[in-house]
């Protein structure tokens, strides 16, 4: 086929006119003026009839040709362009006869129009449309009086010239004309499609219809001329718009072009369908010029408020059908597109709509070759605007987003150190040095001279410049399952070398304890003087592990053995904790909570370990210096000078302060560590109190608890076992049952097809949810045997009092719904149990012995719970509590029962949230204000400022903070004003530099979400150096605590590059730092959503822990580990495997907000009725104005089959569209929706009556048939077609349980996408924006703003305040503490919330 661009006076100035000639056939090759194309004898004698092309409405995109033949198939091209316009894409060739080829992305292929080499009795040999199909139409024949085409085009009517005309332009002697109510079909008498094949297959195919002048715009008959047997038709082609929405089609035969105008009544139907492709083709194109890191979910979007020129909305069912069209048209458009131009077959967007409609894609490696392949030179995309950054992050971050930062010439400064060569994410940059090639001998952490400047051989870095990795989810997910956890402090207890040294005591006895005489310092070797308070390397046994750096604490030699002795306190070289190879300072070390006893025979070297300790009004002015000397890393290194400035914790990966020494150390050898060490021992044991007449004791110590008699102790679930009245044990109860008779194993297979692919696995189902913590009230501790010092915690044992939770009592689940969280019961059920059993203590109050409302008691504490009533549970009967028990929380009593007279009548007897003064904050990346909103819930922080660059957003936001100034701006813009010293921006103040005590925020997630596995592509790349720009804020302002929150793969990404250089960042700032993963449905919400987040705390604060989780949550969706290279990172967080209160469910969260219909837009409606649930009364708050008024109960209107197949899906947990039945139904619009039907073998056999269960001819293994595809199906075709390539799809039009848990709320519910559990457990709709809302624990007061999209989107990015309240809690005993620190005042005991 060749292929020739032709210029001509009647394009338009945007236009390229594609023309096609098939090859001639090898019998004809002699005859020069052989027509290429289908003719006959009378078509060569036919005259030339002049006629010209009037100058046409300009129009958008490219005249494309489609002319076909099966030589052209086989030999692999395709469809030229269909391009609609636009002004960021330039689809010209570079000359008159440019040859136009197709790129090989390796991954999608565009269809070849190839026919099934298998014969179907049942189709059409032509038009391969089936005979038994409804839509298959018969010509009827053509209208009242036509001609043939020939004599039609005689008639002078259709003519602008009248044959005198002295000069004519070649163009203008092929006659163009215009086509009105016509239709096309086969030689059989079918009417076809043009696209459907036939064409390209060298099939005949013809048109009727009525013939009119180029200039006649009339749809009409009048003035046409009544026309049969056009053609036949050897091209189609697209010539753009018509100035709108309604594209240009036209057919060419071998004696006329025709503009196709209006369809006749018959062919109508077949015309719209094309129409309908190619309207969806243009959406798809545009949305993604706009957008290319577009999700199918805004594509979704885009097509509910787009409607085709005739008035008719497309529906998703139309885009899967077409889906190997559009996918064509898009790939067409990339291929003319310039090399330097991002490829939008990449984006998520049409990768997802590949994966769902089953087109062919290649291997993912090849695919990349695409993206390396056309790497833009000099990118012409969107203009990002780039990180503003300051020196100190800039220096870090600069091997990785390079591209994404601002630069200048002297961006460090003159005196920047040399740029490095090593990439930093290579898998060799990311091995550690081997320690026995020849270079690490030189090194000097293996004990060499540190000449040597070169790299490890097994390090050696193969880009040897900076370069972006690739990034291989694939790879990603085998490294996140297959880690084997290894500690990463330093395995000191494997054996030392030893030395033949001489050794000589140096200075009088220090003094002689238990045989040990103590030394200040000693000789070694001769020359060597090793003293206490000095530092000394130790050569490991292994030649592998670098030396190890030792604080020497204390000198001896024992009196038995003779043999000298020093006790090390270690250290761990900053490359073997968390930031590994980022840690570019061979002398930085870290101090480590353990210690040893070592021969002082081991010693090899002393060095100097100096510790840098930071003047906390010093650092914070140096905030965004530009001296290169805090921040870059020398070159010189001495091989005897180290320094550290942090304690490093490797199970957790903090970084923190070191401890101040204490005055006094109770062990023999002065060691502060082992004092510490000691206490972690000790915790394992019990110390008990005071022994009492009752033969018990009255307290007693273990894991750094103080239990007494008459407080309230957590026990671990199971503690008591349920049992019946009749004394037998009663099984935990499921919380989603299993599934009714109806369909289980006997079901109609015919009328439920798809229904063998399901599994017993129920997504966001709670049966493996285990429940809270048991409750009892201590009455006695018990210990019968033999006193001594270290008692196991199984040979003591507490007698308790039975705290009912009301879903323990005969009430039953149901009971535990509707009643409050901290709601228990008290009971003289006495149990006893061994001290294992306890996790930690709780309060436990009588409601009518607290003097403040039960809501301010509970929210102003952790862990309390109160009861008002006693339960009888062999009478299941509730009864008032007895008078002992009505005293319990009382101002007059203390714990234990004892008087209270003598103590501060203002000391509460419980534990009380601290009160602080909030910090002053600065929310980046605000959204609408979930982080925000928690912070402020836990009354650690006040919103000064906000940066939010989306309006909607940021609107939102000033809705809810009147007082906070929100900026609606790129960050980097607000930063670089700030820098260059600008005071206001659009009249509203800017932070000044020591204002900000808080600063929080989470960078746009898009590019390191796990939904968006296609990640690479610039938009993501920008998106992600928003890290940089966020780290440059804290290093500008410095303010004491930082927050930042992010997806959970942020730990993994690159690597877990993108992590180790944060970390890297705040700790050259001087932060103290810690990483982690938290689960939002341990605080209160009903969805899972992971997220990792970043504390950091300035020097001489307290570093916060990560909150201990409140309510219990799916095992499944809890495993929170971190994985960064062969090691495992966990949080500080004790309660794993339970917690306080039960886990908030998809009841709690919407059950009381009305029935709505789908597509409801009411955005202000009544509740209709009371809260029902501690989670309802909680959203719907005390201080609502009006407390009545329900916002935003709002959702999308889907579209009538999509309703329909809702509508069809069970009220059952673990619903989706394999419950749909295979039936016929009328649609809300009057049409019939069709049987699916199954013609196809498939892998997975037939089903017990015999039927087939394959929709494709791809089941059985062969290439896929384009007209298998069947549309308007209750079952959508797309999901059976792939089903078995994507775990059968599980969850899509799925229903949430009630009892179950929400998925990650997204930003664009839709039932087909990435999350498609998001239909309503009963009604037939997807979930509101409100319920969405509530599923992130938002108040119903919140406000959101914008249209229903924004309001969705909103809500998806936002953090879940109850999960910041939890974290704000923290940070809020952190301040106290700090403050409390700085008045040099003792910080009353705060326990763990």
């Amino acid at each position: 086929m060749r292929k020739e661009c032709i210029d001509g006076d009647g394009a338009s100035g945007n236009e390229i006119k594609v023309k096609e000639e098939p090859p001639v056939p090898d019998e004809l090759q002699s005859s020069a003026s052989e027509s290429s194309k289908n003719t006959t004898p009378e078509e060569e004698a036919k005259p030339i009839i002049p006629n010209p092309v009037p100058e046409l409405p300009k129009t958008r995109g490219v005249k494309v040709r489609y002319n076909f033949d099966e030589a052209a198939a086989a030999s692999g091209e395709g469809d030229d362009d269909f391009l609609p316009g636009n002004n960021k894409k330039k689809r010209r060739t570079g000359s008159r006869h440019a040859k136009v080829e197709l790129p090989d992305i390796g991954g999608y292929r565009p269809s070849r129009k190839k026919r099934i080499n298998h014969k179907d009795p049942n189709r059409c040999h032509v038009c391969r449309q089936r005979f038994d199909s409804p839509d298959l139409k018969y010509f009827s024949g053509p209208p009242a009086d036509s001609i043939e085409e020939i004599i039609a085009l005689t008639d002078p009517s259709l003519s602008l010239f009248t044959g005198e005309e002295e000069c004519m332009s070649e163009l203008d002697q092929r006659p163009i004309l215009k086509l009105t109510q016509f239709g096309i079909y086969d030689e059989p008498g079918h009417l076809c499609h043009l696209d459907g094949g036939a064409i390209e297959a060298n099939h005949l195919l013809y048109a009727y219809g009525y013939v009119k002048p180029v200039w006649n715009d009339n749809p009409g008959i009048e003035g046409g001329i009544a026309t049969k047997e056009i053609g036949p038709i050897n091209e189609w082609f697209i010539s753009g718009f018509d100035g709108g929405e309604k594209a240009i089609m036209c057919f060419a035969t071998s004696y006329a072009d025709y503009f196709l105008m209006s369809a006749s009544e018959l062919y109508e139907p077949i015309m719209n369908e094309l129409e309908e492709k190619i309207f969806l083709s243009k959406t798809v194109i545009e949305l993604l010029i706009e957008d290319d890191n577009a999700e199918y979910e805004d594509l979704l979007t885009r097509l509910q408020n787009s409607l085709m020129p005739n008035g008719v909305r497309v529906s998703e069912d139309s885009l899967l059908r077409y889906a190997e069209f559009v996918c064509d048209r898009v790939y067409h458009f990339d291929a003319a597109g310039a090399e330097d131009e991002p490829p939008l077959i990449l984006s998520p967007c049409v990768r997802t709509l590949i994966q769902l409609s089953g087109i062919t894609l290649g291997k993912r490696r090849a695919t990349r070759k695409l993206e390396k392949r056309r790497q833009p030179k000099a990118k012409k995309g969107p203009n990002w605007t780039k990180a503003t950054t300051t020196p100190l992050v800039g220096y870090v971050f600069e091997s990785f987003f390079r591209d994404q930062m601002e630069q200048g010439e002297d961006k460090f400064g003159p005196t920047s150190a040399p740029r490095r060569t090593r990439c930093g994410i290579c898998e060799a940059c990311q091995q550690t040095d081997c320690g026995k090639c020849n270079l690490c001998r030189y090194m000097v952490k293996f004990g060499g001279s540190g000449r040597s400047k070169q790299s490890c051989v097994l390090r050696k870095c193969p880009n040897r410049a900076v370069q972006v990795a690739d990034d291989d989810d694939e790879l990603d997910a085998v490294l996140d399952t297959e880690i084997e956890v290894v500690s990463l402090d330093v395995d000191h207890k494997k054996p030392v070398k030893r030395h033949a040294y001489e050794i000589e005591w140096d200075g009088p006895v220090m003094k002689v304890i238990d045989g040990l005489t103590f030394y200040s310092a000693a000789i070694v070797n001769g020359d060597m003087r090793v003293f206490a308070g000095g530092h000394v390397t130790i050569e490991p046994d292994d030649p592998s592990i670098p030396m190890y750096i030792a604080e020497v604490i204390a000198l001896w030699e024992d009196g038995k053995s003779k043999e000298q002795f020093l006790h090390a306190r270690w250290f761990c070289r900053g490359t073997d904790t968390v930031l590994g190879e980022t840690c570019d300072d061979p002398r930085e070390l870290v101090l480590i909570e353990d210690c040893e006893d070592l021969l002082l025979s081991a010693v090899v070297k002393v060095v100097s370990v100096k510790y840098k300790q930071v003047d906390p009004i010093k650092w914070k002015a140096e905030g965004g210096s530009d001296d290169p000397s805090l921040f870059q890393t020398e070159e010189d290194h001495s091989d005897t000078t180290f320094w550290y400035r942090y304690l490093y914790h490797g199970r957790t990966g903090r970084f923190e302060d070191p401890p101040e020494c204490p005055d006094v150390v109770d062990n023999i050898k002065g060691c502060p560590c082992c004092d510490r060490l000691d206490v972690i021992r000790q915790r394992d044991f019990a110390k008990l109190g005071n022994k009492m007449d009752s033969g018990g004791f009255d307290s007693l110590t273990w894991h750094e608890l103080d239990i007494k008699v008459g407080e309230a102790v957590f026990l671990e679930p199971g503690a008591y076992a349920l049992r019946a009245p009749d004394g037998s044990i009663v099984k935990k109860e499921k919380i989603d049952p299993e599934e009714d008779d109806e369909f289980g194993v006997d079901y109609d297979e015919e009328y439920y097809p798809e229904k063998y692919r399901k599994t017993d696995n129920i997504k966001g189902s709670n049966n493996d949810t285990p429940d809270p913590f048991c409750i009892g009230y201590v009455v006695d501790i018990v210990y019968n045997g033999i006193m001594h010092k270290n008692l196991n915690a199984g040979e003591v044992c507490l007698k308790v009092k039975r705290i009912y939770r009301p879903g323990d009592t005969h009430l039953g689940r149901d009971a535990g719904f509707r009643s409050d969280w901290n709601l228990v019961y008290w009971s003289d059920e006495i149990h006893k149990l061994e001290l294992n059993k306890v996790v930690d203590k709780c309060v436990l109050v009588c409601s009518t012995a607290i003097d403040e409302p039960i809501e301010e008691f509970v929210r102003n504490g952790p862990n309390r719970m109160y009861f008002n009533k006693a339960y009888n549970p062999s009478e299941r009967e509730f009864e008032p509590p007895p008078v002992e028990a009505e005293r319990i929380g009382s101002s007059s009593k203390g714990k234990g029962g004892k008087s209270l007279k003598s103590a501060k009548p203002t000391q509460p007897s419980y534990p009380t949230y601290p009160k602080i003064e909030p910090l002053k904050t600065l929310d980046i990346f605000a959204g609408c204000g979930g982080l925000s909103e928690g912070l402020h819930q836990s009354g650690v922080a006040k919103t000064y400022w906000a940066i939010e660059c989306e309006p909607t957003a940021a609107q939102a936001f000033r809705l809810n903070n009147p007082d906070a100034a929100v900026f609606t701006d790129d960050c980097n813009t607000i930063l670089k004003m700030a820098i260059e010293g600008q005071l206001e921006q659009n009249g509203q103040v800017l932070p000044p530099k020591d204002g900000v005590e808080l600063l929080c925020g989470g960078p746009p997630c898009q590019g390191f979400s796990g939904m968006n596995r296609f990640n690479s592509r610039q938009y993501s790349s920008f998106r992600n150096s928003l890290i940089v720009s966020y780290l440059s804020y804290c290093d500008y302002y410095r303010p004491r605590f930082f927050i930042l929150e992010n997806v959970r793969n942020f730990v993994s990404f690159k690597r877990n590059m993108v992590l180790k250089l944060t970390m890297r960042c705040l700790v050259r700032m001087g932060y103290q730092c810690t990483f982690g993963v938290l689960q939002a449905g341990n605080y209160g919400v009903s969805q899972t959503r992971r997220r990792a987040f970043i504390f950091a705390a300035a020097p001489g604060e307290k570093l916060p822990l990560y909150p201990e989780p409140t309510h219990v949550f799916s095992r499944r969706w809890c495993q929170l580990s971190v994985a960064v290279g062969r090691d495992k990172f966990y949080s500080n967080c004790r309660w794993l495997l339970s917690a306080p209160y039960r886990t908030v469910t998809v009841r709690d969260a919407m059950s009381d907000l009305p029935e709505i219909p789908n597509g409801a837009k009411q955005e202000e409606i009544s509740y209709g009725g009371d809260p029902q649930s501690h989670f309802q009364r909680w959203m719907r708050g005390s201080d609502s104005e009006p407390s009545n008024v329900l916002r935003d109960h709002i959702c999308k209107d889907m579209a009538p089959l999509v309703e329909a197949r809702i509508a069809f899906i069970p009220s059952k947990p673990g619903s989706d569209w394999r419950d749909l039945p295979n039936t016929e139904v009328r649609l809300k619009d009057g049409v019939m929706s069709v049987k699916l039907r199954y013609t196809h073998e498939d892998k997975n056999g037939r089903s017990l009556s015999g039927a087939m269960r394959g929709v494709c001819s791809c089941a059985e293994g062969r290439q896929c048939d384009p007209l298998d595809k069947q549309h308007s199906t209750l079952i959508p075709w797309c999901l059976p077609h792939t089903g078995n390539r994507h775990i059968n799809w599980a969850g899509l039009y799925g229903r949430l349980g009630w009892d179950g848990f929400f998925s990650t709320t997204i930003t664009n519910p839709e039932p087909m996408g990435k999350q498609g559990r998001v239909l309503h457990p009963e009604q037939h709709r997807v979930v509101s924006v409100r319920e969405c809302a509530r599923s992130q624990g938002f108040p119903d007061s919140y406000r959101l703003f914008g249209n229903i999209t924004d309001k969705y989107r909103q809500v998806g990015n936002a953090v879940p305040p109850p999960l910041a309240r939890a974290i704000g809690l923290e940070i809020r005993k952190c301040v106290y503490e700090g403050d409390c620190k700085k008045k040099k005042d003792e910080p009353p005991t705060i326990v763990q919330c």
